[in-house]
Formats: structure tokens, sequence, C-alpha cells
């Protein structure tokens, strides 16, 4: 079943059971976004990185796209001042914990920090915050893959990613609150190597965190 909204003024539509955020990816119609994928049901979306606000007319405050379910004649602002308020304010607590060291990171020119703070007319500062990095830099505890938790947005894609591929994941979350990073939860080294026929998290991963080990790399 189709059902049709208006987005910015401009009349879309899309299948019944759609997020507000897949409607409007599928239309050309950007809302930034990190912690999204395609095949995410409103009510599997894990809304964690905050930056797919949009306003609704009926809803009282704005909600995230990538939960709400599309409803026929539903009318949506995706650039609204609280939206673009609330998405410069979310951008910046996750640089405040993240090294801006751009050159020297695969995903430079390709990431999606980047892209949304292009997007936002923003820069990749994090003042009022305050910058706070995380130790070590370099987490090398999985066989072929090196972690750094400081470029690390905790969208969790690498996790589910590595889940719908494999139907269990070598990846976890671990730790809690300004301590929590991406863990490698212990599998045999010999089966940990599969990654690198798979490649699933590093190809998802938006801000090149997780990258694979070079193979003269004896650390």
């Amino acid at each position: 079943m189709k059902i049709t909204l208006t987005v910015d003024d401009q009349t879309i539509q899309t299948q019944d059971n759609s997020s507000v955020l897949s409607a409007c990816h599928s239309a050309g119609i950007y809302i930034p976004h990190l912690c999204w994928l395609e095949t995410d049901a409103p009510a599997d979306a894990p809304a964690a990185c905050r930056l797919c606000f949009v306003e609704i007319d009926g809803f009282r405050e704005p909600v995230a796209a990538c939960a709400v379910t599309v409803e026929n004649g539903m009318t949506v602002n995706t650039g609204t001042v609280a939206v673009r308020s609330l998405q410069k304010t979310a951008l910046k607590l996750l640089l405040s914990v993240h090294r801006v060291d751009c050159k020297p990171c695969p995903a430079n020119r390709a990431c999606q920090l980047q892209n949304i703070a292009k997007f936002l007319g923003a820069g990749l500062g994090c003042k009022p915050f305050e910058r706070v990095l995380k130790e070590p830099e370099v987490d090398v505890r999985h066989p072929v893959l090196d972690y750094y938790p400081n470029r690390c947005v905790l969208c969790g894609i690498c996790v589910r990613i590595c889940r719908q591929q494999h139907q269990q994941t070598w990846l976890s979350f671990a730790g809690r609150g300004f301590n929590t990073v991406v863990g490698y939860f212990d599998a045999d080294p010999d089966a940990a190597a599969d990654c690198l026929s798979c490649r699933a998290c590093l190809e998802y991963c938006p801000t090149g965190a997780l990258v694979q080990r070079l193979a003269d790399d004896d650390r």
C-alpha cells in the first residue's frame, strides 16, 4: 500500500510501515543520521545519534525520523530552526568526544561527521562543550582490526552488521557512560580472521573507527 505525505512542501510516496527517514531517503531528501540502516523498521531503529530530528504536524516537539512510521497525509518539515538547533547540538556533543585529526584518517573526505557538519553549515569544533578523549588512542585486541575509540561515534552499526552477516557478533558495546566503547567479544583468533573476507563493519563504519591492520604490523 502506498502512503502519500508532504515533506518540505514536496509530495512524496512511500510504502506503508516505512519510517519517515526511509521515505525521505528514498525520495532524495537528506536528513542527517549516523545510526540508521536502510533495513531498519521504525520499531527497530536505535535512534541513538539524535541527528535525524524532524517536525511533524500534530507532534508537540521534534521527533527522530527513523523511529516514526509514515501516515497518509502526514506533513513533515526537515529544516526548521528548532530542528537545526537540535542537530547542531547533537553534532557538537559527538565532536566533544572525537579526535578531529582528519588527514590521517581513512574516512577523510568520506566521513559522515564531515558531511553532516558541511550540510549543517557547522565546523568541526565542539564549543561550548569541552573536548574529552579516551585512552588508549588505539585498541589492538582484535586479531585483525584496530579500533580507534576517539573516532567512534558509538552508532552501533558495526555490531549490528556483524550480527546480520554472521548471525552472531564478535563486536559488542563495552563499558558505561563516557567509557563506552566497541569491544572485541573474545572469539577464536582463527575464526575472527574471517573478518578480512567479510569487511562489512569496515565498509559500514561512518567515521573510520575500525581499520584493517596491515600484514606487516607487529602490534
